[in-house]
């Protein structure tokens, strides 16, 4: 064999092998969307702070404009890995608990909008319409997977699959503001019928089956979520404090008790992404705290959002660390143990 025949067989395989970067990519989990969750939620609670404590604005507008950096950075990373490796992102769909991970990205899209509606009603204009039906493509697909003719284990129901329902009813928070009724009047509703559904489930699997793994153990704060998310939507779409929104307040508060007890449980887990959904139930959770002292006008709220707030942002902080030295570590780019 000559030189340059065996120098351009080796080239062949060098364009043919994979490289490590799509090797790295290919394990990047959707599940990291909960990061940009978690950031968006907090830079939320702290925008809704900041109405009350004039000097957390500059925090704020902070906040979002590292949510936004994250977001993007995420939704980049995840696209390269879908226009390189789709098979990948395809093996991940077919893995009941990721799978529930997928409306995350649409969520993210809908708290950008959330998170600019204030300051920059353009922006939302656009992106709302965007995030609304991605959400409703995702958990239509979802849920068609969900009842489909493959079998679940109980083991594999966690909080984790209130996430597309979660996202539901996030659409009318900024849905109602930007003239949307009918829309978030229908997805509230799909949002809140899959809740009580998924609800009854997640609460059969905590009391008559086994205990879930270590590792999932921090969904639980999940449950917090759709009913402090929901109460924000049906305000914002009636515009008044009624006996029914008293009943999603009170419901988010009932959960947030039921996870306090059960923290001690958490100590001494080791860190993994799904500690991320730490994060965005606990802002939804002071958001609503805040909105509930505005409507029914009792500081006792305020300093309830403040409290929890404190608390996220502590969390939030904690988790940054950890997930900077978890991809810097390669943590990230590697099979999931």
């Amino acid at each position: 064999m000559t030189k340059a025949a065996s120098t351009d067989n080796r080239d062949a395989n060098t364009a043919d092998a994979p490289t490590e970067l799509s090797i790295g990519l290919q394990h990047f989990p959707v599940a990291f969307f909960a990061v940009s969750m978690g950031l968006w939620g907090w830079a939320l609670a702290m925008w809704a702070g900041a109405a009350h404590i004039e000097t957390l604005m500059p925090v704020a507008v902070g906040l979002r404009a590292i949510a936004t950096i994250a977001f993007i950075a995420i939704l980049g990373t995840y696209g390269l890995k879908a226009l390189r490796n789709f098979a990948a992102c395809r093996a991940e769909w077919a893995v009941p608990p990721r799978l529930a991970f997928f409306p995350a990205i649409s969520i993210s899209v809908l708290l950008v909008s959330m998170g600019f509606l204030p300051s920059h009603p353009d922006i939302a204009a656009i992106l709302w319409p965007v995030g609304a039906a991605l959400q409703g493509v995702l958990t239509l697909a979802v849920i068609s997977s969900w009842i489909s003719h493959r079998a679940f284990e109980t083991g594999q129901l966690s909080p984790a699959w209130f996430i597309p329902a979660v996202g539901n009813v996030i659409v009318p928070i900024a849905g109602a503001p930007l003239g949307y009724i009918d829309l978030s009047w229908l997805f509230l509703s799909g949002g809140l019928i899959f809740w009580i559904v998924l609800l009854t489930l997640v609460m059969n699997r905590l009391m008559f089956h086994n205990p879930m793994p270590g590792k999932l153990l921090p969904t639980l704060v999940i449950l917090i979520a759709p009913p402090a998310l929901a109460f924000q939507a049906y305000v914002a779409l009636v515009g008044t404090l009624d006996p029914f929104a008293r009943i999603l307040v009170s419901a988010a508060y009932v959960f947030a008790l039921l996870v306090l007890i059960q923290l001690p449980r958490f100590r001494h887990l080791p860190f993994a992404l799904s500690w991320w959904a730490l994060s965005f139930p606990l802002a939804a959770l002071a958001t609503a705290s805040f909105k509930m002292a505005e409507v029914a006008g009792k500081p006792i709220y305020n300093s309830i959002g403040f409290l929890v707030l404190a608390v996220l942002s502590v969390a939030v902080v904690a988790l940054c660390v950890k997930t900077l030295r978890g991809l810097l570590n390669g943590v990230f780019w590697r099979p999931e143990v």
